[in-house]
């Protein structure tokens, strides 16, 4: 027969104390005398008894939860974010909630709604307006934002996309590249920080910059604009992309066509996701510290917890990873 778990009924009868002692010693809201401290101690760890967080967090008003919502799961960018944020969890007694909006913008504000209920602080990756994220920052949990914002001041974790499109640029000028091309996601809100600093260096070097739009940052519409892109009259000799993926499904499908890379067409992308070092040629990327980036903050989440004020936008610095499919022209 199998044996009941103990209960709270039964620390307290074995220690000789009341119940609501023993419930306000376990879930920290009261302290007790050494003695009576020391024996719920003894008889906790005697019976094997394991507290009810549901009903602690009933007391307490804690759930030690913290939700994640992300964009996309599939996309190991934000698997890598969503791993750095629960390393710092795990080592802080704290476990994630993860909500993955599948990049619809339109079910996000529900989502979120519903998650905000169940956790004590939000760490967001988001393409919704800065209006709806007003209504997101009004439920009155501590949250951490992925990007900057131009009117509501919270606390937020970006990479530098702008000096790492301008790394990425200037890399690929210096390779001999004249006719540079940008694959863009105009709905991102890291899209124009990561154009404009291709543009910055273009600018610099008096070079156009050709733009080329998607309708979402899957491979498969790097895919989809491949043969558009290089049966354009004025065919670029580079292509950036906003993400890897994209770059990726270009890849695939300009070689499925014919063309080899990098010899007729020079490719990059931003997030240096760990495909990237595996597929041929190799993708150079400029790497954002998608991990760095959980990490931090979930770090600032459990600052904002503990009540410390932080309404500032926390800069990680881009790498530039070069690898074969870019190369000098001669």
């Amino acid at each position: 027969m199998k044996r009941q778990a103990p209960t709270l009924y039964d620390v307290a009868r074995e220690a000789g104390v009341s119940i609501a002692t023993v419930s306000k010693y376990l879930n920290g809201a009261q302290r007790f005398s050494p003695p009576v401290e020391a024996v719920i101690n003894e008889v906790v760890a005697r019976l094997g008894y394991r507290s009810n967080e549901l009903a602690r967090s009933m007391v307490t008003g804690e759930t030690k939860t913290i939700g994640v919502a992300i964009l996309d799961i599939d996309n190991p960018h934000f698997t890598a974010v969503v791993k750095g944020a629960n390393r710092i969890a795990i080592e802080n007694s704290y476990t994630l909630l993860l909500v993955d909006t599948e990049e619809n913008q339109s079910r996000e504000l529900q989502l979120l709604d519903a998650l905000s209920r169940r956790v004590d602080g939000l760490i967001i990756s988001s393409r919704m307006p800065e209006p709806e994220i007003r209504k997101v920052v009004d439920y009155g949990k501590p949250i951490v934002l992925f990007g900057r914002l131009d009117s509501i001041r919270i606390t937020s974790i970006v990479s530098e996309g702008r000096r790492g499109g301008f790394m990425l640029a200037d890399h690929l000028v210096r390779q001999g590249h004249k006719n540079i091309a940008y694959l863009g996601f105009p709905e991102s809100r890291w899209n124009l920080d990561r154009m404009e600093g291709v543009k910055e260096c273009l600018d610099m070097h008096g070079l156009k910059l050709q733009g080329f739009d998607v309708r979402a940052p899957y491979a498969s519409e790097g895919e989809r604009l491949c043969s558009s892109v290089m049966h354009w009259k004025e065919r670029p000799d580079a292509l950036i992309c906003y993400n890897d993926l994209l770059a990726m499904g270009f890849m695939k499908e300009a070689q499925a066509l014919g063309f080899r890379i990098p010899d007729d067409i020079s490719v990059a992308g931003f997030d240096n996701i760990p495909y990237g070092e595996y597929i041929s040629p190799s993708l150079t990327s400029v790497h954002l510290q998608s991990e760095g980036m959980g990490e931090m903050a979930m770090k600032k989440m459990l600052n904002l917890l503990t009540g410390k004020a932080d309404d500032e936008c926390h800069v990680l610095d881009p790498h530039l990873v070069k690898r074969a499919s870019t190369r000098t022209r001669r």
